[in-house]
């Protein structure tokens, strides 16, 4: 019967398999793939080492399923198949060859007959070989053998070879089996070199050949080359030989390895020039004489072999032919350049090679040094309190080249560069000069005087990020590896920037009234310390901490120290009278700071620049010419610029300085021009989404400490951003921590004793009303949004975000008169607010309550008097300041309470949410969210801050499958960057795509609440 139409016969085939190893499967008579479990049975019933087919998967490739049989089990296998009797198997002709291949490769490995591939190596590749039987290395031949083969003998090695190494011990043991060959290769060396070279097999001789380089005997002179014969059994036995002597044994003894002329033909052919002449006789016959002397010095054993140490001898002068002199021979000395030459590149070639190179002890201490260029400072900071001097003084300095542990004067280092040698000896030490580093000390010198030195700003930077060599900058001192020596007194005016070290502590002045913390001393100290250096700083500390008596207590040491007018900036009036200070701060917190500047500072002079009646033009420096400290808002530093540009300011701070995060802005640009002779920041939250917001601030504390905005950008914001790469974040917390200073309030050493904060997130879903104006709205947006132009299309999407959020907070607020429309049972939202309000009441608790809409606190207002029948007050950027100041003084209790008093206080998020101490309320609740988690915490430290006593809880309403979900989502995701270093608002949003925005605006119907 044909084999192929016998139903009993199952025939076994096999191939590589992706997983590595063989894939075999078995095929029916008729073209069915057999049973793959069924085939393990019968293929390895007999086979102990898989203990019986046990340990061998079942796999699929390519649809059909079969056996994985790994690269070294396979060897096993095949060499003795273990198959059952009572089933026809009919092994395919690559399986077949393969089981007659494996008995002679397993005899080879056991063996040792196995070497490494000198044309693979030579094509780049790692290869074995095997000595195998005629009959057997043509089944070796195949595709498949051969990659079996590949794999096979590093796997045979490592697991149980005649060696017991692993591959990478391997790889370590000999390294030139790691590298691909090449042409350079193929000039000097054959199978046998290679063999030796890696160290795979022995020469037989008893010594190795190396090549010395002795330094010279005097600074400039030549260098001495000597060949080394080193005892392979004892390295301590060495036998120096001269040069010359060793081609006098190539020679005196061809056939050991002398040249031929064939040789010397072939040598030729591979790109080598054969020697231009013979050598005269009386030449060769010293060149004996020579040999013959040096070989008699020699142990006798070693003189049979003296061929060898002359074909390596030749070898050198192939590989490096700068070494060669005259027709055979090698130099006896080389000059300095060439020196440098062996030294820096030549050795490690040779070395690649398997050959031993001895070169002077220092060298491999010094051969990976670089230059350094050192600038030792010695200018002084002054000796008193009043040495001001800036970013921008000049320091003097002397410049130091640092080449390992010997220093130069730039003296010494110009005098050198005038050698132009490579290798010199200084003090007892050799140090190398490569040309290419010392070009780069000239140019950064040179920039260094072309800018007339190095300003405070260059130092303090250097000093805190250190060199930054390699990194692509314009600055000439992060081009190199470039270093900062401080004398002790700017030493230690750096550790107290560093607050490695604290400033002396002041006593608050006597006319404080009242009692500062410690951390607060600390702060007003730092602020003081900083003042003196003429360096402004951000007071950071967390919401709630006390910044504004900390500022206060500060403008109270100025009035009270009188400084005298010779330590006055140049530009500060000379009248004996001090210039004021200028505090800015938004509109909402003008009448907080009147009230507690009245509360802790009733003998600071005060004046308030604000509303219609305030001073303009030539009477606004008379009108606060008496005063100690001029109040005045971000919306008038723009508007009234004139004015308050005419003075120099004794000290300018902003306070909730987050209000110049845009550097853009008309706002930011006007202060950032004020003249004033101390500048300083107060704010929780010096980023609130992007690291260019916090550049704004510091450009306004020290103008250029960071650079332009462009190269900051360029520097930190993009991969910072992008990646939150850790090690730069680290280099933006160096560089602002001397001029920041924030501490938490769950620091342990701030001992505040504050009650605890708990926030919630309080879910609800759309009533059915509010999700059709939803669904409606979305429709209708997305069937015009691809029509309009790019203007109209931001337009359309910015009050879509607008008009969403007011369809989760209540419907009515669609319509024009939402004040007076019906509002019950229209919004789940509400309800549940007047449940909660309701329930903190019952336990005499008061609460502040945020939205960002003011038609949403008019509506809430009304809603809220309805229900519980009290007067509930509405803080917004409309609200008149006198008003605002009723507001505040009748929640807190500091006035009589009025009649009905809801113990509710309604605000908008912006007006409401900074610089207000609101801690008669121990219940937050946030109605709507905003994009910045920032801002919301903001807002909710007016309650959560210094004097409060019990417990803040903060609700959150998230309004379930709408917009408002996906803000609370990113808003979780948002608050990484912020922490790290101490987004953007929602103008992104008009960027994103329609499929994107479709997805950010959808609802998702299953949190809708059906009728």
């Amino acid at each position: 019967m044909d084999s192929m139409t016998d139903t009993g016969l199952t025939h076994v085939h096999i191939r590589w398999a992706p997983q590595g190893g063989f894939f075999l499967w078995g095929a029916r008579y008729n073209g069915g793939v057999c049973d793959a479990y069924d085939l393990r049975d019968w293929l390895f019933a007999w086979h102990e080492p898989s203990f019986y087919g046990t340990f061998i998967e079942v796999v699929e490739s390519q649809n059909v399923e079969g056996l994985l049989l790994p690269v070294l089990e396979a060897l096993d296998y095949f060499a003795a198949p273990g198959v059952v009797r009572h089933q026809r198997l009919a092994f395919g002709r690559e399986l077949k060859e393969l089981t007659q291949l494996a008995p002679h490769v397993k005899e080879a490995l056991t063996h040792g007959r196995f070497m490494p591939d000198f044309a693979k190596w030579k094509a780049g590749e790692l290869g074995w070989k095997l000595q195998l039987p005629e009959a057997a290395a043509a089944w070796s031949a195949s595709p498949v053998a051969q990659h079996w083969l590949d794999l096979l003998i590093p796997a045979w090695i490592q697991e149980d070879g005649v060696m017991r190494q692993s591959l990478e011990q391997l790889e370590r043991s000999f390294p030139l089996l790691g590298r691909g060959g090449g042409q350079a290769a193929e000039l000097w060396m054959d199978e046998e070199d290679w063999l030796i070279s890696i160290g795979w097999q022995s020469d037989g001789t008893p010594f190795r050949t190396c090549l010395k380089l002795e330094e010279p005997a005097e600074s400039g002179g030549a260098w001495p080359l000597r060949v080394v014969l080193q005892d392979r059994s004892d390295k301590d036995v060495q036998r120096e030989v001269a040069p010359s002597a060793v081609a006098g044994w190539a020679a005196a003894e061809p056939e050991a390895g002398g040249t031929t002329a064939d040789e010397a033909a072939s040598d030729a052919a591979g790109g080598i020039a054969p020697p231009e002449a013979e050598a005269p006789a009386d030449s060769a016959a010293d060149r004996e004489a020579m040999a013959a002397a040096a070989a008699e010095a020699l142990p006798a054993e070693w003189r049979a072999h003296l061929g060898r140490a002359a074909r390596d001898a030749a070898k050198w002068r192939r590989m490096l032919p700068w070494l060669a002199e005259g027709e055979a021979g090698l130099r006896s000395t080389l000059t300095p350049d060439e020196a440098w030459e062996l030294l820096a590149k030549g050795s490690l070639r040779l070395m690649e090679a398997g050959y031993s190179v001895i070169l002077p002890a220092w060298w491999e201490r010094i051969r990976r040094w670089r230059p350094r260029l050192k600038a030792k400072i010695k200018s002084s900071v002054g000796s008193g309190p009043q040495s001001m001097f800036g970013l921008n003084q000049l320091m003097q300095f002397d410049w130091k080249i640092a080449l390992g542990d010997v220093e130069l004067t730039e003296a010494e280092f110009r005098e050198l560069l005038e050698q132009n040698r490579r290798l010199v000896q200084i003090r007892g030490q050799w140090v190398q000069l490569d040309p290419v580093h010392l070009a780069q000390l000239q140019r950064v010198m040179h920039q260094v005087e072309k800018k007339q030195g190095l300003s405070f700003r260059d130092v303090l930077e250097l000093h805190l990020l250190g060199s930054s060599e390699g990194e692509e900058d314009k600055d000439f001192h992060r081009t190199i590896n470039m270093e900062v020596e401080l004398d002790e007194q700017l030493q230690e005016l750096v550790d107290l920037l560093n607050h490695a070290k604290r400033p002396p502590l002041l006593e608050p002045p006597d006319s404080f009234r009242g009692k500062l913390r410690p951390y607060q001393v600390e702060g007003i100290s730092w602020l003081v310390f900083l003042r003196e250096c003429g360096l402004g700083g951000c007071l950071a500390d967390d919401m709630g901490l006390g910044k504004t008596i900390q500022m206060i207590t500060y403008l109270l040491h100025l009035r009270e120290q009188r400084v005298v007018a010779d330590t006055q900036a140049a530009d500060m009036p000379q009248t004996g009278e001090k210039a004021p200070s200028l505090l800015i701060c938004p509109t909402s917190v003008l009448g907080n700071w009147q009230k507690e500047l009245q509360r802790f500072a009733p003998d600071l002079r005060v004046h308030l620049h604000y509303g219609p009646a305030r001073a303009k033009g030539n009477s606004f420096a008379e009108s606060c010419g008496e005063s100690d400290l001029v109040l005045t808002t971000y919306t008038l530093s723009h508007l009234d610029e004139t004015e308050l540009g005419s003075v120099s300011w004794e000290s300018i701070c902003l306070d909730e300085a987050q209000n110049i995060k845009n550097a853009y802005t008309k706002q930011a640009q006007s202060i950032r021009k004020l003249a004033g002779r101390h500048r300083i920041a107060l704010t929780g939250t010096p980023i609130e989404n992007r690291l260019t917001e916090l550049w704004s601030i510091f450009d306004f504390l020290n103008p250029g400490y960071l650079g332009t905005l462009r190269d900051f950008t360029q520097r930190y914001v993009g991969a910072i951003e992008r990646t939150q790469d850790k090690e730069l974040i680290a280099k933006v917390q160096r560089l602002i921590r001397p001029f920041l200073l924030r501490r938490v309030k769950k620091d342990p050493s701030i001992q505040l004793d504050l009650p605890e904060k708990y926030e919630y997130k309080t879910y609800v879903s759309l009533t059915a009303e509010q999700a059709t104006l939803y669904e409606n709205y979305i429709q209708d947006m997305f069937e015009r949004i691809d029509k309009l132009s790019a203007m109209e299309r931001r337009g359309m999407i910015l009050a879509a975000l607008t008009k969403l959020k007011q369809i989760c907070n209540h419907p009515a607020l669609l319509a024009k008169d939402a004040v007076r429309a019906p509002w019950r049972e229209r919004s789940n939202k509400v309800e549940r607010l007047l449940e909660m309000v309701q329930e903190l009441r019952q336990e005499g608790d008061k609460c502040l309550i945020f939205t960002q809409f003011v038609e949403t606190g008019h509506l809430l207002q009304r809603v809220l008097e309805e229900e519980f029948g009290g007067k509930v007050p509405f803080l917004h950027g409309g609200s008149p300041k006198a008003e605002r100041d009723r507001m505040i003084e009748t929640f807190q209790g500091e006035a009589p309470p009025e009649e009905n008093d809801s113990g509710i206080f309604l605000l908008s998020l912006k007006a409401g949410g900074t610089g207000l101490n609101l801690t008669a309320a121990n219940h937050v609740f946030h109605f709507d969210r905003w994009w910045n988690p920032a801002v919301e915490n903001q807002a909710t430290d007016r309650a959560f801050r210094i004097g409060q006593t019990r417990h803040v809880q903060v609700h959150k309403f998230v309004t379930l499958g709408t917009l408002e979900e996906r803000i609370d989502e990113m808003i979780d995701k948002k608050l990484g960057l912020s922490q790290q270093i101490v987004g953007t608002g929602e103008q992104w949003i008009t960027e994103l795509s329609t499929d994107d925005l479709r997805e950010l605006f959808s609802l998702r119907s299953e949190w809708v609440e059906r009728d």
